[in-house]
């Protein structure tokens, strides 16, 4: 039997899948060419170009405040998740697993719940300082609004390795649990976290109602001030849109590198022992 002959795509895959990436990958190259264009109304190619759009959006007081505060907010959500899901959701496998189900169905909540109906609760809720419209509220909010993205991706990798196994050999060769959590469980994870890490980042930083309803102008962030040019100048509202897509992009490929460089250091340390 010819392994390779079957396992070569037909002409019909092919086809969806370049149609698939044509449609994901077309909206993406005409948000950037819309905001180099001079005028792109009356024909099928832009009349002109110009980085106009660029520095009109840079030169805004904002531009800076408001792309610190997303990354502040993005970062912050991502380490909260860590330290709140990966522990509990390791505990859970090694522990309690009777109650692995009930954590599954709480973890899709957050999907059902509207951004809205999310963002008005927890005003009302902890409508107190120092908590009312603060940053660390919405940090809070992001964090649960987040929360299935890193869960699951967690709980996906923890099924894969034999988590008792792993405990009891950490145990045996005296380290405590936070050794193992650090040194044995998150190095057999990595991917899992990078993975949920992506999903967090990307989603925070590109989130608008519940940064809008929580604190409002209180902590701008991008996305807000996104949504304010798209009122005022498409042009300068698509160039926001690119820099935001480019940090996403560098930002995740900066997480890969790292996390990359961190499986190969666990993994050299393991051969050497």
């Amino acid at each position: 039997m010819d392994i390779s002959r079957k396992s070569k795509p037909t002409a019909s895959q092919i086809i969806f899948i370049t149609l698939f990436l044509l449609y994901m990958i077309i909206p993406i190259i005409a948000t950037y060419v819309f905001s180099i264009a001079t005028r792109w109304d009356r024909s099928i190619l832009p009349e002109g170009y110009t980085l106009q759009g660029y520095r009109d959006a840079m030169k805004n007081p904002y531009f800076l405040i408001t792309l610190k505060n997303s990354l502040v907010l993005s970062f912050g959500s991502v380490l909260v998740s860590l330290l709140l899901i990966v522990p509990t959701v390791y505990w859970v496998h090694l522990k309690v697993r009777l109650a692995k189900p009930l954590l599954d169905i709480l973890m899709i909540l957050p999907f059902g719940i509207p951004g809205v109906v999310l963002a008005l609760a927890l005003v009302q809720v902890y409508n107190f300082a120092p908590l009312n419209r603060s940053p660390v509220l919405l940090t809070s909010a992001m964090v649960v609004f987040t929360m299935p993205f890193m869960y699951r991706s967690v709980s996906n990798n923890l099924e894969a390795i034999d988590i008792p196994t792993l405990t009891e050999a950490a145990q045996s060769l005296g380290a405590n649990t936070i050794d193992i959590l650090v040194k044995v469980i998150i190095p057999n994870i990595l991917p899992g976290i990078l993975s949920g890490s992506l999903l967090v980042f990307a989603t925070v930083f590109a989130e608008f109602t519940l940064a809008r309803l929580i604190v409002g102008a209180g902590f701008k962030t991008f996305p807000m001030l996104l949504v304010e040019y798209t009122r005022k100048d498409g042009t300068i509202a698509a160039g926001l849109s690119v820099i935001s897509f480019t940090i996403a992009w560098i930002v995740s490929l900066l997480i890969l590198w790292v996390g990359g460089k961190g499986m190969k250091t666990s993994q050299d340390v393991i051969k050497a022992h």
